[in-house]
């Protein structure tokens, strides 16, 4: 099959991981790098053009789109797919993915346990903060990731000033009660075709509560239990995505689902468990196009 990586970056560990997987299956494996895409509509049909190429060989696309390039790279996931090119995730999938709010309003709509959240719009400041009976509270701009726009406010002063900085600025964002059982760690389950493919426990670095192996987390290889493994499998079954990295927390009610990634990085997860989750991702494509 001919298959393409949807991604700006070429020489990341993630998009050389598939690359590797999907030539070693005998795969015709390409990057097309979104920036160097031209969209449009030609006598009623969808038209993707490369370096001002026509691309019309392919049979399924990988998206690893950044958050910078959220519309483009949707549009063009969603010019492929009315072309008939099967894709591991939807351009909607990928889109409620990425907005917090939206991606907790399906989760709790699938009844999948999730941290109580509250959206950030009611001008009463003091009534948003009043939710969370003056504890120490999590505040998320709408569409971060990496754990950037993430601030944990310990007191309702530095919330308060928080939330009004960012009102201020326009900037959309919701308050999630903060765990403190989970003592600075997570767990990433990273979920293919409905399967746990495997997972990993990160520890955050002292002084931070966010576990992202990139601002200095540590990680191990973890067996999930049957519950940490089913609510992540419910989580990805009600965001409809094939491919996903789904971030739970422990917490004294049970695994709660923090976020899910439509575009999970691999470097960290398969150099920590040994597991090899692009070969799954190419998998998945041959499952469903062979």
């Amino acid at each position: 099959m001919n298959i393409a990586i949807i991604s700006r970056g070429e020489a990341l560990y993630s998009t050389q991981s598939i690359l590797k997987a999907g030539t070693a299956r005998n795969h015709v494996m390409e990057v097309l790098d979104p920036s160097h895409c031209a969209l449009s509509i030609e006598n009623g049909k969808s038209v993707v053009r490369y370096h001002e190429e026509l691309v019309e060989d392919l049979d399924a696309i990988i998206p690893r789109i950044g958050a910078s390039n959220t519309y483009f790279g949707t549009s063009l996931v969603r010019h492929f797919n009315s072309k008939g090119v099967f894709t591991v995730v939807s351009a909607d999938a990928i889109l409620q993915s990425r907005d917090k709010w939206t991606c907790t309003q399906l989760l709790a709509n699938a009844n999948v346990p999730i941290p109580k959240t509250i959206l950030g719009m009611n001008s009463n400041i003091a009534s948003l903060l009043s939710n969370f009976k003056d504890q120490a509270v999590i505040i998320k701009i709408l569409e971060g990731t990496h754990g950037n726009g993430v601030i944990l406010a310990e007191t309702y002063l530095n919330a308060l000033s928080t939330i009004e900085t960012l009102k201020t600025a326009g900037i959309k964002f919701l308050l999630q009660e903060y765990i403190s059982e989970s003592k600075g760690t997570d767990l990433r389950v990273i979920v293919v075709n409905g399967v746990v493919v495997t997972a990993m426990k990160r520890q955050s670095m002292e002084g931070d509560f966010r576990s992202n192996l990139h601002r200095g987390g540590s990680s191990e290889k973890i067996k999930l239990t049957s519950e940490e493994e089913s609510v992540a499998l419910q989580a990805a079954k009600a965001m409809r995505l094939g491919v996903c990295g789904v971030d739970i927390l422990k917490s004294k009610r049970g695994p709660l689902v923090l976020e899910i990634n439509s575009s999970p990085g691999l470097e960290g997860i398969e150099n920590t468990t040994g597991v090899n989750v692009s070969k799954s991702i190419i998998s998945y494509i041959e499952k469903n196009k062979i």
